[in-house]
């Protein structure tokens, strides 16, 4: 028994011993913890880079599935339950990222955005009609322990992004579509955005959930060829509900993903660009794919016309997942893109007039919308806030200013999807680039919108208004 137990231990520390021989050579050493790789339970403190420079005991331990893990216990707790935990990956040759077994956050990643919320700060004014909203967009959840590309980081990254809720500077949070990469199973998506749903609400911070064109999981019934993998409006019966029946939160009605938020002088407006029928052929299949069909319809339309017909007196900013149109003002959804855009321009304009859509478009998109907006006093839409694209981007179009902000989700530089921007970034997991996200600070009296990036995000933008 003794011999057995010499042995096991010399096994650990051979063992150990190779990892850390590995993780000595690797350039992505993050703390000095990554040394303790043999067996066993040690003391580490502030010097060893713990959270918040706590005293902790170290466990490292091998898990059933093989693989060497680390616990963080803090020395406070008679029963050692483990706060934080990481495990070992071949494939970096290091320990992962330390997360919380509560908030599933990593704590560098909550001391790299106290920092970045302490520097927004010094560029901000405070006060009356200086509005901050945090963003993040394009998470692509899924179902992959990926270390550079979609997967679960997508959940962490969001859960990480609402940490800035704690923060005391956020006056609105809005997620702007493509929760889920759409490409697991019906029953795997339906799973994944209650999770999100769970992790992106806030009882501190009014939120809104917008929808985008991979979450109606298309992506997966594309690849399969198979019947819908999700029902009729489950993306809507997830994730909605919660946010309409938030008090800041004010709609027409509770059925296409329009809602507003006001403060102060500012008014922000939602917008659903997946908008689409749900018609399925006889083999159970969809007629539109939402993926590859991006599209607002006349009753959207209307409530859109009649918030804006209540207006006055305010600064507007509408928010959807893909941008009406382009830097070239052409149509950037497939079906009435443009002709939102020139709703907003007659708005600003004060007109009166009635909608129509392009000749030729099928029946469910034709528009047929009266609307006069010649009472409005001392209004305008200022600013469109839009993902989709997978990097930073702006254009100024009839006094309206279009600003686009990169995927939060991981996007290594070795994958065909993704975009220039993001190759030229060379994200890595556990890095600060690995996610993306934004504070934008909307101050009237100075004229000008600011955004604030942090991860693969540029630092600081800024706009006149």
């Amino acid at each position: 028994m003794n011999l057995f137990k010499q042995t096991k231990g010399l096994v650990d520390r051979l063992v150990g011993a190779r990892k850390r021989s590995v993780i000595n050579k690797s350039r992505d050493l993050l703390d000095l913890m990554q040394k303790y790789t043999t067996i066993g339970e040690y003391h580490v403190g502030a010097e060893d880079g713990t959270p918040n420079g706590k005293k902790f005991v170290l466990t490292v331990y091998q898990g059933d599935d093989g693989v060497l893990h680390q616990a963080l216990s803090s020395e406070a707790t008679a029963n050692l339950a483990p706060e934080y935990v990481r495990k070992y990956s071949e494939e970096l040759g290091r320990f992962r990222d330390f997360h919380s077994k509560k908030t599933g956050r990593r704590y560098l990643v909550e001391e790299f955005l106290d920092t970045f919320t302490a520097e927004v700060k010094k560029h901000i004014r405070e006060g009356y009609n200086s509005v901050n909203l945090s963003v993040i967009t394009d998470t692509h959840f899924k179902d992959k322990d990926s270390i550079d590309f979609y997967g679960w980081n997508g959940l962490q990254h969001v859960q990480e992004f609402s940490y800035l809720d704690q923060s005391g500077l956020i006056d609105l949070k809005a997620h702007l579509g493509d929760w889920i990469d759409g490409s697991d199973a019906g029953l795997l998506g339906e799973s994944e955005l209650i999770k999100l749903e769970k992790s992106f609400k806030s009882d501190t911070v009014p939120y809104l959930a917008i929808k985008g064109n991979h979450d109606e999981n298309d992506k997966f019934d594309e690849h399969h060829d198979l019947k819908a993998s999700f029902p009729d409006h489950e993306f809507e019966n997830i994730m909605w509900p919660e946010m309409y029946r938030q008090k800041d939160i004010h709609y027409i009605s509770r059925q296409h993903g329009v809602a507003y938020f006001d403060i102060d002088d500012v008014r922000i407006i939602s917008v659903n660009t997946s908008d689409l029928p749900y018609e399925l052929n006889n083999k159970g299949q969809k007629k539109y794919d939402t993926k590859i069909t991006l599209a607002v319809r006349e009753d959207q339309i209307e409530e859109i016309i009649e918030i804006l017909t209540r207006s006055s007196n305010k600064r507007i900013i509408f928010m959807s997942h893909a941008n009406p149109i382009n830097r070239k003002g052409s149509n950037a959804l497939k079906y009435n893109g443009r002709s939102l855009h020139e709703l907003l321009v007659a708005f600003n304009q004060r007109e009166k007039g009635r909608m129509h859509a392009s000749a030729g478009q099928p029946a469910e998109f034709r528009l047929s919308n009266d609307f006069d907006f010649t009472n409005v006093k001392n209004a305008r839409i200022v600013a469109y806030l839009c993902g989709h694209r997978h990097r930073e981007d702006q254009y100024h179009i009839n006094g309206i200013q279009y600003i686009l902000f990169n995927c939060s989700a991981l996007m290594g530089p070795n994958h065909s999807l993704t975009t220039k921007y993001n190759k030229n970034l060379k994200r890595k997991i556990d890095q600060a680039n690995e996610a993306a996200g934004y504070i934008v600070n909307v101050d009237l009296k100075r004229h000008r919108i600011q955004v604030f990036g942090y991860g693969a995000a540029s630092r600081r933008r800024l706009y006149f208004i």
